[in-house]
């Protein structure tokens, strides 16, 4: 999931958007939404590129599965790590709670958070979801990411990658 190439492009029908919503998108990075991101006036050459993450992708928190999805999201941005993000619909937010903190990202908008409580544990602030996402990254209204590092268990197509469970 992580190691793949970055020249592919998210143009795969998910439950949220279809291939024609996909090329209206597109239209967008153009700038003719009106919501383009600030940062790239100041560097217009900064590369965020979305893809299917094409895997399946489950995360546990404890014994609780807080996500398991076949429709996620890898993006690809210049200098960060890759971040997968999920349709919220698919997400188990019964165990989520909203909280006041909120971050500022010139090319992807403002992201709100989520803390967790699972098992008799809270994980503050650990998934954001940018709710009015800017023009070029259009695609991820509607999904969340979490902080990978401070989940129990993440598994794609079955395979432990992340995590303290053993067998």
């Amino acid at each position: 999931l992580y190691s793949s190439a970055a020249s592919d492009v998210y143009k795969r029908q998910t439950p949220r958007n279809s291939l024609e919503l996909w090329e209206n998108m597109k239209m967008s990075d153009k700038g003719k939404c009106g919501n383009s991101g600030p940062g790239y006036a100041k560097n217009p050459e900064y590369r965020i590129t979305l893809k299917p993450a094409g895997k399946n992708v489950r995360v546990e928190v404890g014994d609780k599965v807080i996500v398991e999805s076949e429709n996620a999201l890898l993006m690809l941005e210049q200098n960060h790590q890759a971040v997968c993000y999920f349709p919220q619909s698919e997400v188990r937010m019964e165990h989520f709670q909203r909280t006041d903190h909120v971050t500022h990202c010139p090319f992807k908008g403002d992201a709100s958070y989520w803390s967790l409580t699972v098992a008799g544990r809270e994980l503050e602030n650990i998934m954001w979801s940018y709710e009015t996402p800017c023009d070029e990254v259009a695609a991820i209204k509607e999904y969340v990411a979490f902080y990978r590092t401070r989940l129990d268990n993440w598994y794609e197509d079955g395979e432990l990658i992340i995590g303290s469970a053993q067998n």
